[in-house]
């Protein structure tokens, strides 16, 4: 009877990045269900990443891609046409991404206004608040634009 080799073991990889690199991109309906979903599931992903529910920077980012996703319906919706959510990690760095087909509708910050009671406006104003960085850029393949924001995590 013969024995099988052991198998060669893994050299160790140091502490740093503190996340591996991950990748989570799917497609939504652009309505108002399809950004719940978005949000939801990403909710759930940053979990399984190691970002827990209720920590500070799991409630930031479900809120960031919240907003981005409600714009996307709001402001970027083509009728029959989805948006994209993207989330990425790698070492401590998170990225959200959404894609939506309608590159004419700029993002802008809007100027903070005195009514406080309005429906809308402030949602890239709290992106640009609790985020490192955010920008755009018009999509290469086709019509639309990406809206994407990064945090920098600080993990225990």
């Amino acid at each position: 009877m013969t024995s099988n080799p052991p198998l060669p073991v893994r050299p160790t990889r140091p502490t740093q990045p503190r996340f591996p690199w991950h990748d989570f991109s799917m497609r939504f309906s652009s309505t108002p269900r399809g950004a719940r979903l978005a949000r939801h599931l990403a909710g759930e992903r940053l979990d399984a990443w190691g970002i827990p529910y209720g920590s500070d920077a799991h409630d930031t980012l479900t809120l960031i891609v919240a907003e981005l996703s409600a714009n996307a319906v709001s402001h970027g919706h083509v009728p029959g046409r989805d948006f994209r959510l993207r989330l990425s990690a790698e070492g401590a760095t998170l990225r959200v991404e959404v894609t939506d087909t309608r590159g004419e509708r700029l993002p802008a910050l809007a100027e903070p206004s005195d009514d406080l009671d309005g429906d809308g406006g402030r949602g890239l104003l709290l992106v640009a608040a609790l985020t490192d960085r955010w920008g755009w850029y018009p999509c290469a393949d086709g019509p639309g634009k990406t809206v994407w924001a990064v945090l920098e995590v600080e993990m225990p």
